[in-house]
């Protein structure tokens, strides 16, 4: 049977699942998403994730139409007709079909869209022996031009300095904000560990508060690691003994080199890995 696609209360074939070519959405970006995964049939701080979700509704004046409720109903429906128990889903909210001009007002039914199916971001190998960054030159978003914390439809921000990375060999690449300071990853936030402490950048450094990343914190501080968000400099990361990403796609994944230099010893570090275990204690029960 063909993967289906919820969109707007029906279910569509993959191919068939389609919308309009003057949606908003695809026309400016105009509209939010957000990427979960399941773990045994069961996803993975629901609520976190659909409470987000309508909070950067909210913050583009884009009204959501269904309830959290629907909406969290209608995210297992798909994952059950899909047979899907260990997968991933993509929320997608669109501001709707419109004319050819920027006004919301003159757009009309807000999509919504569930896709639910598999996803390997990053080869095995990456978990076992660590990632390679480097630092991109498109910094992250100023947050008074647009606030990073909105999970928005316009990434290009980010696809900029992902194709940085690329380029120099990394499946990843580090932001910094406007203040030079270290951000996140182009999807992914990210952590330090320095003399047993564990470290990354708080909220108003312009970063996406990872639903992942607070899961990893909440672990990291019932394990009795010293927990702390503050600013970071590029300095902190190449003098940190360990590293590594959060995301809900990624999970939790070690980097062992940055801008060409290695991290601590060069290979995943006991604390990482330590947490590594403990997440996946906390999401494979």
């Amino acid at each position: 049977m063909p993967l289906q696609i919820y969109i707007a209360g029906k279910l569509y074939d993959k191919e068939d699942a389609k919308i309009s070519v003057y949606d908003h959405g695809l026309l400016y970006g105009d509209g939010v998403f957000e990427g979960m995964r399941s773990y045994s049939g069961k996803v993975f701080r629901l609520a976190e994730h659909l409470d987000r979700l309508w909070d950067s509704a909210q913050a583009i004046w884009l009204t959501i139409p269904m309830t959290k409720e629907e909406m969290a109903k209608a995210v297992y429906d798909t994952l059950k007709v899909n047979g899907i128990e260990d997968g991933y889903i993509r929320l997608v909210v669109t501001r709707g079909a419109g004319s050819l001009g920027l006004d919301p007002n003159r757009t009309s039914n807000p999509q919504v869209i569930i896709i639910t199916d598999h996803i390997a971001l990053y080869p095995r190998e990456y978990y076992e022996k660590g990632l390679e960054l480097v630092t991109a030159s498109t910094m992250r978003n100023h947050p008074a031009a647009l606030s990073p914390r909105i999970k928005s439809l316009n990434y290009l921000n980010n696809i900029l300095a992902k194709i940085e990375g690329l380029k120099a060999g990394c499946v990843e690449a580090l932001m910094l904000n406007h203040k030079g300071e270290v951000a996140e990853c182009t999807g992914d936030n990210i952590f330090l560990i320095a003399k047993g402490e564990l470290l990354t950048p708080p909220i108003d450094a312009g970063i996406l508060e990872g639903i992942t990343r607070n899961a990893v914190i909440d672990i990291a501080r019932d394990a009795g690691i010293t927990t702390r968000e503050i600013s970071l400099t590029r300095y902190d990361v190449y003098v940190a003994d360990e590293c590594f990403l959060t995301g809900s796609a990624a999970e939790v994944i070690p980097v062992v080199k940055v801008d060409n230099r290695e991290i601590g010893a060069g290979v995943p570090g006991p604390i990482t890995q330590d947490l590594i275990r403990r997440f996946h204690e906390l999401t494979r029960k």
